[in-house]
This record gives C-alpha cells, structure tokens and sequence, in this order.
C-alpha cells in the first residue's frame, strides 16, 4: 500500500459529515481493511451457543485458519473438527463423497457422541454446485440418533441475500422441534449476548406470570428443545428476523420484533407491546425515564465537554446513541459505520437535520490503516473499533449491545462511561481477545 510522505492525510472515500451520508451505504465498497479490534462475535462462537453440540467446517486450508484459532480460543477445540478441501477434491468431482465420508469419518472416532452436528460448508460448494441436500439425507440416514444442521461459511453472500450472520442465526435455532405450546413461556432469539435478566422485558414476564428463555440458559440439549414450547419468540435486533420468521413459519411461533433501542419513546412503546401481548395494562414509564435523564446528566458533567466517539461494533444502534446523548448535551464528534440498518433511518435523519457536522468514518475502507490516531484532547470512545482508530485508554469495552436493553440498559450504560472515563484500560490487550463475553472469557 502507498503512503503519502508529509502533507495533509486525505480521508476522502474514508469520511463524510452525516448530512452528506447516503443511506444505506455512506462508503463505496471496495479493497476492505480489517483493524485489530476482534471483540466481536463470528459464526464459530455462535454456533457453540448450541449445547452439547460439535461443529465440522469444511473448506479450504487458507479458510480454516481463522476458525481453528476461534475454537482453540474458546478452549473448544474438542467440540471442533475440519476436513481440507483440495484441488483434486474441486476436478475430480467427488465432493460429495468427501463431504459424507468425512464427516462420518470424525464422528466415529470422536470420543463422545454430540446431540447436534453443525456442519459448515463453504464457498465452494455453490461454486462447483454441490448437492449440499443430498450430503445431509445421506448423514441422517447413517446416524439417525444425532440432528444434523446445515451451515454456511460463505463471504461471499456477505452484500446480497442473507449474510452468514444472519443465515447463522437462523440455522442455530432450526433443530428445534415442533411440541404442545404454553401461553406462559416466551424466548428471546437471535443474540450472541444474553439479554440482561434485569431488564424490563424480565419484569413484564414476571408480573403477567410468564417465563423468558434464552440459548444461553441451556448446557444441555433437552434444555434448548424445550424452547419450541414457547408460544412467541422475541428478537431486538434485526440480523435475527429471518431466525424469528423461520420459527414462526415451521413451529407457529410468534415472530416478535421488540428492538433495542435508545429512543425513550420507542422503548416505551416497544415495552407496552409487550404488556399488551401479555394481558397487562399499558405504563407511561415517566419514572424510568426520569432517572436516565438524570443518569445522562451524571455523564455530562463527568465528561465536561470532552469528544465521544462510538462505533457500530459496541451497539446494531449506534445512531440511536448517538442522538440520545446528543440531545443531552453529551458532546458525540466521530461515528464509525460502514453502513446503516433499516432501524436507524429515523435516527440518521434526525442527526442530518440537527447535527448536520458529526463526522462519520468507515472502519474498513483502507485509508484507515493510516489515518491519525492521535487526538488533541482526552477522549472517550464507545466500543472496540472507535477506542482503535481513538488510540485511547478510556473507552466503553462492549460489543452488540453489551446484553444491555430499555431503560434500565441506558441507566447501566451510563454507569460504565462514567466509570470508564475515571479508570484507563489497556485497549491493546483488551482488544485483540476474539469473541468478547463469549466462552474464553467464562461467561457462556
């Protein structure tokens, strides 16, 4: 890569002001840079969240060198097999040969024998049209005591259709059976973190009498089987829709968008959906929101005027934050988004018309492998990428919402930038750990 030797950094194609950022993409897509900043979750660590489960991924040997390390990180490497895919296995045509003897290969000479099988195959198999089917029928027929889920490592899908994100949401929930629902049991679906128990969501289930499940609650497999008796599946993100509307469709689930949000109207109304599902009256929330007015307030004086920066890795809400505390005289300078969700149109719009000079930067268009780190002043920064590309030590240390949700989320998220304004952190060490709150780090 060239480098520019003295005078003015150009940022251009790197940066925008938000009232010229074209919704969805502000950025035109093209050689890509990845920062080192790895807290966020892959398909590996959420396909662990399927207890007693083993994941095969298959492909080839420059493709399966990330996944072993994530595996080996999360000390799951006994939960963790590959079979390499050749050149000869390309020409000769026997992929699926290689496909079902291999896998049958490793689960009998596996010492345990898993409940579930995730099987990952990869870009190549669309490529030399694989019956992917076919290799599954076979595998059921062989091993009738263990469920078999098909899943995809496939970047190639990562700009059209559904991204592996997304197809992995959805794939970890498709083992589940069809049994007798009960109007007393509920999931939220669809998050690699669980969903803090404190929340409001917990609450309204309580007080209406009706008990919340999620993947996280499970370490056994009967445990995750019995969330098909829930009569409604919650998702607050909307990488998990296609998961809520596959449920929906195959086991007559409710599909529930409940969407985290930092928006004190819509969090209200997002929680009165749920009481009424459930039979409650409505609630205005005026307490709630009181204490986060008071709680932002807290923020504001600590920080005395000092820059924020937040990126999209520490919430899939990063605008709907970033106008909260804008709006509360928090002074939010920099946004790190490649792109924006459909949820947070509004909040884009908002900030166009009110805030039209935040700055908005990509994180993987390359120039930021060079752009300067350094800021004039202290600065706090919200999330892995924006401590990164801040080089600074006082940053919130969160990746896709932290499990935070409603109200009592922002009261608690206050709480951690307050703190992490007052004590530094070693953000190159910290940084660098793949899959924060996953396993290999004694949470899961």
């Amino acid at each position: 890569m060239l480098i520019r030797i003295g005078g003015k950094q150009d940022d251009s194609g790197a940066h925008v002001k938000i009232s010229a950022a074209a919704y969805p993409a502000p950025f035109k897509s093209g050689l890509e840079y990845s920062c080192a900043a790895r807290g966020t979750w892959n398909i590996v660590h959420t396909g662990f969240l399927l207890p007693q489960s083993h994941e095969i991924f298959i492909c080839a040997m420059g493709c399966l060198r990330g996944v072993v390390l994530t595996a080996a990180e999360m000390g799951f490497s006994h939960r963790f097999s590959t079979i390499e895919i050749k050149e000869n296995d390309v020409y000769e045509g026997t992929m699926e040969d290689m496909i079902t003897d291999g896998v049958s290969q490793i689960l009998d000479t596996l010492d345990y024998t898993p409940r579930a099988v995730l099987v990952y195959t990869s870009c190549i198999h669309h490529f030399v049209g694989c019956d992917i089917q076919l290799c599954f029928d076979i595998l059921r027929k062989r091993y009738p005591h263990i469920d078999f889920a098909d899943c995809y490592m496939d970047p190639i899908m990562r700009k059209s259709g559904l991204n592996p994100d997304q197809t992995m949401r959805r794939q970890l929930y498709s083992l589940i059976k069809p049994c007798e629902k009960s109007s007393k049991k509920l999931n939220i679906i669809g998050s690699d973190l669980k969903i803090d128990t404190a929340c409001e969501l917990f609450d309204i289930a309580k007080e209406s009498g009706t008990h919340i499940s999620q993947i996280q609650d499970f370490d056994t497999y009967e445990g995750y089987q019995s969330m098909g008796q829930a009569f409604a599946n919650i998702y607050v993100d909307l990488s998990a829709k296609a998961a809520a509307e596959t449920l929906e469709k195959r086991l007559g689930q409710k599909a529930l968008y409940l969407p985290l949000s930092y928006d004190y109207d819509e969090i209200s109304t997002t929680l009165n959906t749920l009481r009424t599902l459930l039979g409650l009256p409505e609630k205005d929330y005026r307490a709630e929101r009181e204490k986060c007015d008071k709680a932002i307030e807290t923020v504001r004086q600590t920080l005395g005027g000092a820059p924020v920066e937040i990126d999209y890795t520490a919430t899939p809400r990063p605008l709907s934050l970033a106008r909260l505390l804008l709006t509360h005289g928090v002074n939010v300078t920099r946004l790190y988004c490649d792109s924006f969700s459909a949820a947070e149109k509004s909040d884009l719009e908002f900030l166009q018309k009110n805030y039209p000079n935040l700055d908005v930067f990509a994180t993987v268009q390359v120039k930021m492998r060079e752009l300067d780190r350094c800021r004039s002043c202290k600065t706090l920064s919200i999330g892995q990428k924006a401590a990164y590309f801040a080089s600074s030590p006082y940053f919130v240390n969160i990746v896709q919402g932290g499990g935070m949700y409603g109200f009592s989320g922002i009261l608690k998220l206050c709480g951690m930038i307050t703190d992490s304004w007052q004590h530094e952190k070693d953000t190159r060490k910290l940084i660098q750990i793949k899959g924060m709150g996953c396993s290999c780090h004694g949470v899961c």
